[in-house]
């Protein structure tokens, strides 16, 4: 199905009530479900807008096979988002000979309400909050490339290089063509908001992961026998909060040559980090229980260049710990399923909201605990990394303080990165250790993440290998281009 007409049958079920518009956009089988998910998104936003430009033009009543809810996507993309830039088929001749109208007619209706924006038209409660200004984030895949070398690619294509960022201000001026180097994360690019560059050819051939800082969008949910399962991403909100976050894979920080458990894999971007981190030496063990997820997670993995990675269409909960295979796990990556509440398509989707279904949220809780609790069985299991894309106590500080209470001796929580200005509730001794993150503290996505550490080293891990390692920022590449060889890129793309 094109975008244009996935897009308008969204927006139909979303008005009949047949769904979720999120539920709709991923049972839709569009291939680009970020795509799409964007382009209903701000469509919605705009609703009344439209409408009003729509009705003035009299576009409906010229073109009578036009139908409403196609009218206003198309509309929305031609006035308001990116242009058909070569789509539109056979839409775009059609809307080429109202453009002028409809242009005009989004010009009175501005002049009528004294604005000259754009963003100035919506209700109150459209406009875009903090949500909407988290900039976009870009890891630098460092299994095929190297920051310095990519930042030196987009200064040649005209963006203006600012450096480290010193503070969240530095984020927060960006505008325009400028980017910055993430103050914390030594690959990662941070760029102003909506900046688009799923079609950039570094991003293509695997150069660029687009991933946020900690997280903002994917599908943890349930498997076909009816219960919540760790591996498996359909229709729930979280798999997008995997796909995102670089924050938990740099505090896991498994050194060149370990053994890694990456329990919800897919799509495969904390995967492909994890890989990097590991230089491709040692093992990642990656389960998820959806098929067609994981078939995704290894084009992603292949494009990223990774070859350490044994991907198991498997529930993680029903991985034996005294499997020999496992026997040499230090470090785990556990992202289990969650109620989504820090996405921040979320709250830009449904502004408001927040009273969480109790039921589900005690289903939730009960089995992250339960996942949880079987991850720290591993026999040689060092360091854990716990993340949810969650805000709420239950799934996040509870489930932590509910599984050091199982293992009172054997774990704690480590004490990571003091200067994180957002940290876990008080609830318990040692909260304080935890991450927490939201749009209005750290300008990322909503988020939680604990770093668990044993007390006593394993007898099969010798005492030296005992200490994790830590995490310090490299130096930022500098302002003026150095030169270096570069890594190639495909041929087909621009080199580096």
């Amino acid at each position: 199905m094109a975008l244009y007409a996935a897009a308008a049958a969204v927006l139909a079920g979303v008005e009949s009530r047949q769904g979720s518009l999120r539920g709709l956009v991923y049972g839709s089988n569009f291939q680009n479900v970020k795509q799409l998910y964007a382009l209903v998104c701000e469509t919605q936003r705009y609703s009344t807008v439209l409408d009003a430009v729509i009705a003035s033009a009299g576009l409906l009543r010229a073109e009578k096979k036009l139908r409403p809810h196609l009218a206003k996507v198309l509309v929305y993309e031609l006035l308001l988002g990116r242009g058909f830039k070569g789509r539109g088929g056979r839409w775009k001749p059609l809307l080429d000979r109202h453009q002028a109208r409809l242009k005009a007619e989004l010009a009175r209706l501005k002049v009528r309400r004294g604005v000259s924006q754009n963003e100035d038209l919506l209700e109150g409660g459209s406009k875009p909050g903090p949500a909407s200004q988290v900039p976009r984030f870009v890891r630098v895949n460092t299994l095929k490339t190297c920051s310095e070398d990519a930042v030196d690619y987009f200064k040649r294509q005209g963006f203006s290089y600012q450096g480290r960022a010193s503070s969240l201000e530095d984020v927060r001026a960006l505008k325009g063509k400028c980017f910055l180097l993430d103050s914390l994360l030594p690959e990662l690019l941070v760029f102003p908001a909506r900046t688009d560059l799923h079609e950039h050819p570094l991003y293509q051939a695997g150069h660029l992961i687009l991933q946020d800082k900690v997280g903002w969008m994917g599908g943890k949910g349930r498997s076909g026998r009816g219960v919540i399962s760790l591996g498996s991403l359909s229709a729930s909100p979280c798999a997008v909060c995997r796909q995102a976050s670089c924050l938990p894979a740099m505090l896991l920080a498994p050194p060149p040559g370990s053994h890694v458990i990456d329990a919800c894999a897919a799509p495969g971007n904390k995967t492909s980090h994890l890989a990097a981190l590991l230089k491709n030496q040692g093992k990642i063990f990656a389960f998820d229980l959806d098929a067609r997820r994981l078939a995704s997670t290894a084009t992603l993995l292949a494009r990223a260049g990774v070859s350490c990675c044994e991907l198991a269409e498997q529930d993680f909960l029903e991985v034996s710990p005294s499997d020999q295979r496992y026997r040499q796990v230090q470090y785990i990556l556990l992202d289990p399923s969650c109620s989504g509440s820090g996405m921040l398509t979320r709250q830009l989707e449904e502004p408001g909201t927040g009273v969480p279904n109790q039921e589900r949220l005690r289903a939730l809780a009960a089995f992250q605990q339960r996942a949880l609790s079987h991850a720290l069985t591993f026999p040689a299991l060092r360091r854990l990394v716990y993340s949810t894309c969650s805000l709420y106590q239950e799934e996040n500080e509870d489930v932590v303080r509910a599984a050091l209470q199982q293992s009172p001796a054997a774990f704690r929580l480590a004490p990571v990165l003091p200067s994180w200005p957002h940290r876990g509730l008080g609830t318990f001794p040692g909260a304080e250790h935890c991450l927490r993150a939201s749009p209005e503290t750290t300008l990322t996505g909503g988020f939680f993440t604990a770093v668990l550490e044993r007390v006593e080293v394993p007898s099969s891990v010798s005492q030296a290998e005992a200490s994790a390692p830590e995490v310090t920022p490299n130096p930022a590449p500098k302002r003026k281009r150095r030169r270096r060889k570069a890594t190639a890129a495909p041929s087909s793309q621009p080199g580096m």
